[in-house]
């Protein structure tokens, strides 16, 4: 007799099943970069920045809220437009943060989905393009 390992067989249908398990983790990598990580557009917006605050259970993130000039009507009323938004760079935030009130031009990425840990917007603000202060208007309160 001879003393060689006899070399093992693999069944067919343990081959299909580990290209199955294969083809089923490619797509899911796939899926899930499409979904969270691809950035689907980008652009700017401008406003008054309203607030940027760092909030959160588990992750903390810095969210924020960009009131735009203009308004939209909505079935028989009238409102503000807002751009509601996360920041990722902490600096960014921080810089907003003590400018609130100010006008900003902001440039921001748009995901499909948002990450927990990214923030609870899919808009992204990645910088701060240009910020100055507000113009006043007219008083229009007190009718002045």
């Amino acid at each position: 007799m001879s003393d060689q390992p006899v070399p093992k067989k693999t069944s067919v249908f343990r081959k299909m099943m580990r290209w199955a398990l294969l083809l089923v983790v490619v797509f899911g990598a796939v899926f899930f970069y499409f979904r969270y990580f691809w950035v689907f557009g980008e652009g700017a917006k401008a406003g008054e920045l309203n607030y940027v605050v760092y909030k959160g259970m588990v992750f903390k993130t810095y969210e924020g809220k960009l009131i735009q000039t203009g308004l939209k009507g909505t079935q028989g009323s009238m409102q503000s437009n807002e751009f509601i938004f996360s920041v990722e760079d902490p600096e960014i935030a921080k810089t907003m943060m003590g400018n609130s009130g100010m006008h900003f031009n902001l440039h921001y990425k748009e995901y499909v989905r948002a990450l927990p840990w990214r923030g609870m917007s899919v808009y992204i603000v990645d910088s701060v393009i240009s910020m100055h202060p507000t113009s006043a208007g007219p008083n229009i309160i007190s009718g002045n």
